[in-house]
């Protein structure tokens, strides 16, 4: 009886042990998993890869990457370099002081395809659902916090994300360019929340829109652009509110579910931070946001030449 008893007491201490052991292999395994979700192998100025491209990624000070954070997308001008803007200090700034994430998306050749564009490198609307679900997966970016962001080539871009899907991001501040020609007749989707910056003196992209390639391609009227949204959400060009923010000359509709609002400036072909942080937080008023809606801006500015290429050679100001 009694080796009975300590042949029982033994097997029941190799059990125990054994199951010690995968429990701690266990534990082990989830702190590594952890650990590489807080260290992800891109960020800064290393890129992060999704099929078709490439985009950079800035973490507000102190955030884990596994913590829930809002972001802002940006997309370069043509011939622009995301790395520059993941580098631009007015950029960074602002995303700091708002708590969220700054992502720069990388253009293929340093354009978007799209669908009026010159060249059709690739499916941009179903690349930048692939972005966004890699950011949420890899940074912990909120898919309901996100505000997409362009300038000149990159806000056509913009319009057209948004043209394609309104709910794809939760905002859209295109600064500097809207719809090419032949403009479309309406958009698939309802109407986004979507704040439209434009300079009364832009060259590059005047806001009568203008001919490029002889002709082959001919940019849009922002204003028509505009129209476009009006007359599929039934609202008066006439029922805009007016008013001025800072240097900002704007005019506000409101049709059910969404906001269209264009604000202009006596600039030039121009983008300034300040501009997006502004959207950022009239985003959050119009969401409901809590969190974002305290905040305060600072004039923070990339101006661009009209006389050079919209290659974006940028000064801080």
């Amino acid at each position: 009886m009694r080796f009975l008893l300590w042949l029982a007491g033994g097997l029941l201490a190799g059990l125990l042990s054994v199951a010690g052991a995968f429990g701690q292999t266990a534990l082990d395994q989830t702190a590594s998993d952890q650990t590489a979700l807080d260290r992800p192998a891109c960020g800064g100025d290393t890129p992060c890869t999704v099929e078709g491209g490439e985009y950079y990624i800035h973490l507000p000070p102190g955030r884990k990457a596994s913590k829930p954070k809002g972001a802002i997308f940006f997309l370069h001008g043509h011939r622009g370099k995301a790395i520059n803007q993941i580098s631009n200090k007015s950029f960074l700034n602002m995303a700091d002081e708002l708590g969220v994430a700054f992502i720069a998306v990388q253009g293929l050749e340093g354009t978007w395809s799209f669908p009026t564009a010159p060249h059709q490198l690739r499916d941009e609307f179903s690349f930048f659902d692939r972005v966004l679900e890699d950011v949420s997966k890899r940074f912990g970016v909120k898919r309901d916090r996100t505000l997409l962001a362009g300038f000149s080539s990159g806000a056509f871009m913009t319009w057209y994300l948004a043209c394609d899907d309104a709910e794809r991001f939760s905002g859209y501040a295109p600064i500097a360019g809207a719809f090419w020609k032949p403009l479309p007749e309406s958009c698939k989707t309802r109407e986004p929340y979507l704040f439209h910056v434009h300079g009364t003196s832009d060259k590059v992209v005047p806001l009568a829109g203008r001919a490029l390639g002889g002709g082959r391609w001919i940019q849009g009227d922002v204003y028509k652009s505009f129209d476009v949204w009006l007359h599929q959400a039934s609202v008066s060009e006439d029922s805009a509110r007016h008013y001025t923010s800072g240097n900002l000359q704007c005019e506000r509709w409101s049709p059910k579910g969404g906001v269209l609002e264009l604000c202009l400036h006596d600039g030039g072909h121009s983008v300034r931070a300040e501009w997006i942080k502004r959207a950022w937080m009239e985003l959050a008023k119009a969401r409901g946001w809590p969190e974002y809606t305290t905040l305060t801006v600072h004039a923070n500015c990339q101006e661009h030449d009209d006389k050079l290429t919209d290659a974006e050679v940028t000064r801080a100001c």
